[in-house]
């Protein structure tokens, strides 16, 4: 009997190879059987390169790449996330690092599995930033719980607790959605710590019925925390602030100031023209060099030097840090200039750097243990306006040097 035949997208017909079935009963999976490929049996345009689709894999929605399967549960399919990060887990952690789009960093909320967790296994509690989220499912590998992931508008944790957006009636509205009570049959959340400034358990427990439990500050803690009988010891409680974890931030804080600095350069190198000829091309391009390697130095000083040395600058004041990083930097440079700068070109160049490093030097306010919200507030209302008189100094300093 001839072999059915199928028409290719290309040309006449080609011959479809003997299948074989895959598995038990039911299962309707067929591969062609192993024989050495025939010509007729080799799609005319070529064979498929790309893997097929997963059949988690709903019309109208987006398979996420750490779901590997659905649990059911008696409130419904609850997605199941791998602890392993993957390629495009890390160069989305790089990307965050560095700001770019850092503000849709961010997955769904709702209620996640880890492992194979049952109506007893403990829930976690915490933000829908991507970051926040990869960093405590890598902690959790081989262990079997829940995670309810909050909608802090991709914020994390210790942020959307100051913000409002993790508190205690966004716990009780995922609950509350995710049908929690169903879930599980203990009546416990497990919190992270750095959640406490907007969560308030007396209330948590009169919404939803679950009693709050403090976790560790940090993710890396929550396996000896939960092998501790859900107790949390000193260390965990301590908030550290390394030198690692300070310069982590740099690449954000250096990314950010990126779109302001193309602004700023151009207005500093139109100012550099302006002199007794009225306008100087070569002035523009000279002076300008020289103003733009003291606003560079300011930002080194604000973005580099302030988080690499925050615990032995002196000053409480972030501002005030700054301002002295920024004179160092600032004045390394001018001194380095003056064979071909005078006098007034050398301060402006200074006062340049002190302002630019004291304003950016204040954006790691928010990001350290050093601070707090109404402290941060009075030094703004403080510096800031000091800052723009002595950008403002700067400038003009910068201009009427070109007379001399």
């Amino acid at each position: 009997m001839s072999s059915p035949q199928k028409t290719s997208c290309c040309s006449g017909a080609e011959k479809i190879p003997d299948l074989k079935p895959l598995g038990g009963p039911g299962n309707l999976t067929f591969l062609p059987m192993a024989k050495p490929p025939e010509k007729e049996d080799i799609p005319c345009c070529g064979a498929p390169q790309e893997p097929p689709s997963s059949p988690l894999e709903r019309p109208g929605y987006t398979l996420c790449h750490f779901v590997e399967a659905l649990v059911d549960t008696p409130a419904g399919p609850a997605p199941s996330v791998n602890t392993t990060l993957t390629r495009t887990d890390l160069m989305g952690t790089i990307r965050a690092r560095i700001g770019f789009r850092r503000n849709l960093y961010k997955i769904a909320p709702g209620l996640y599995a880890v492992g194979k967790p049952d109506a007893q296994s403990v829930v976690l509690v915490t933000a829908n930033y991507k970051l926040t989220f990869d960093t405590l499912r890598h902690e959790l590998t081989g262990l079997n719980l829940w995670l309810l992931v909050l909608d802090t508008r991709g914020i994390n944790v210790w942020c959307a607790a100051g913000k409002g957006t993790f508190s205690t009636d966004e716990i009780a509205r995922q609950v509350n959605l995710t049908r929690l009570g169903e879930v599980v049959k203990h009546r416990e959340l497990i919190l992270p710590q750095l959640a406490g400034p907007g969560v308030s358990g007396h209330k948590l427990n009169k919404l939803c019925g679950f009693k709050a439990i403090w976790g560790p500050i940090r993710a890396l803690d929550i396996r000896d925390f939960l092998n501790n009988d859900k107790k949390a010891t000193h260390e965990m409680r301590q908030v550290s602030f390394t030198l690692k974890e300070r310069l982590v931030l740099t690449p954000v804080e250096l990314y950010l100031i990126t779109k302001p600095t193309f602004w700023i350069l151009l207005a500093l190198f139109l100012i550099s023209g302006i002199g007794r000829e009225i306008f100087s091309l070569t002035s523009l391009w000279q002076r300008g060099l020289l103003i733009a390697a003291a606003y560079l130095g300011g930002v080194v000083g604000g973005t580099i030097a302030v988080p690499a040395l925050l615990p032995v600058i002196p000053f409480r004041a972030f501002a005030l840090k700054g301002a002295l990083t920024g004179l160092i930097s600032g004045g390394l440079i001018a001194w380095l200039c003056l064979p071909i700068v005078n006098n007034l070109e050398a301060l402006a160049m200074l006062l340049c750097s002190v302002t630019i490093s004291s304003y950016t030097a204040m954006n790691f306010t928010g990001a350290t243990p050093f601070t707090s919200p109404s402290g941060v507030e009075k030094e703004m209302r403080l510096a800031i306006p000091s800052q723009a008189l002595i950008a403002l100094a700067a400038a003009a300093t910068w201009i009427i040097a070109a007379f001399v």
